[in-house]
């Protein structure tokens, strides 16, 4: 009789030991390599030519650890470990977080068509619906004012479309200067007064401490469907971009390769710095990639591409490694390259 109830002891200790274990959220976040997705399934233009190869979007895998992933990720290669705070600042619930991701995606894509379509002559038109609030700077004026999901609507009276246009307001006041923000909240329109301060990790630059997202809406023809479904954050800009042209044109600009990237884009087309970029690399010659685009950061040290590289070099992949600066960049070399043989 005390055998059995040991053993039934020993097994309930057993499974709340294995449910920990797997189940029990710490306040860490794990990134690692994630999966590099054909975007002829995502991307769809009505009318489009098809390719010989394809554009992959190429993404990283996150999460908030428990305890065994936490373990396998001081040992395997690639995976990182960061402090909830620093993913998630306190404060913001994971839906907000998630929202926000999809927010960053859905901006990201209408860029991408802007460059596209422009870049092929086709037929677009750009609607403005707003300037949200994506995220608010611990420490900062605007931590006891400002909301995550705020739309700011007015900078001083003045009329507020796109990011751009309250960056170039404040970017020449000083420290310690005041402006009046007209903003929606819910079903309410509120007017804050707001001071300036230097920025921690930028001195030289003033703001009220806040990040920023332009919602906008863009009417194409021929009409474009984006099905990134949960996938979030700005990083695939590039290679939405180069599929949509794609299909736009009937020149086959993937010459018949496997082409992967990342790097986000504004409407200019020039490419941006992205996060986690050597598990991208990864990420994209596990699944099979022949080039690799990286945002070059007009040569700057440390810069992604000079990551990208290092990591290509270190997993010894046949991929060729690409720095780029621009939509154009990335385009004149495919268009150079020789088409795949066989």
């Amino acid at each position: 009789m005390k055998t059995n109830r040991s053993l039934i002891i020993t097994g309930i200790i057993t499974v709340l030991i294995v449910a920990f274990l797997g189940a029990y959220r710490l306040p860490y976040y794990i990134y690692k390599p994630g999966t590099a997705d054909a975007l002829d399934d995502i991307v769809e233009v009505a009318g489009g030519y098809s390719s010989e190869g394809d554009m992959h979007l190429v993404t990283v895998r996150g999460g908030q650890a428990t305890p065994l992933q936490w373990i396998l990720a001081q040992f395997r290669p690639y995976q990182e470990i960061y402090p909830l705070e620093d993913i998630r600042p306190e404060g913001v619930t994971e839906e907000e977080y998630f929202h926000a991701q999809l927010q960053m995606m859905e901006s990201s894509q209408e860029a991408s068509k802007v460059v596209a379509y422009q870049a092929a002559d086709k037929e677009i038109q750009i609607n403005y619906e707003g300037v949200f609030v994506m995220n608010v700077i611990e420490g900062m004026p605007a931590e006891e004012v400002l909301e995550t999901g705020d739309q700011i609507t007015k900078v001083d009276g003045k009329d507020i479309q796109e990011t751009k246009d309250l960056i170039d307001y404040v970017s020449s006041m000083e420290e310690g200067s005041t402006v009046q923000l007209t903003i929606v909240r819910g079903e309410e329109t509120l007017e804050r007064d707001i001071e300036l301060a230097a920025f921690p990790d930028a001195p030289d630059k003033v703001g009220v401490g806040i990040s920023l997202v332009t919602d906008r809406t863009v009417d194409v023809s021929p009409s474009v469907k984006v099905k990134s479904g949960e996938i979030g954050g700005p990083s695939a800009g590039l290679m939405f971009s180069l599929e949509i042209y794609d299909q736009l044109t009937e020149e086959d600009i993937t010459r018949g390769f496997e082409v992967a990237g990342t790097g986000e884009i504004n409407y200019e087309g020039e490419v941006g710095r992205i996060g986690g970029i050597d598990k991208k690399v990864v990420a994209a010659s596990d699944h099979g990639a022949e080039v690799f685009f990286a945002p070059n950061e007009e040569g700057r040290e440390g810069s992604n591409y000079q990551v990208a590289k290092k990591t290509a070099e270190e997993i010894d992949t046949n991929m060729k490694v690409v720095p780029v600066d621009t939509f154009q960049d990335a385009l004149d070399y495919l268009i150079e390259l020789e088409p795949k043989k066989g």
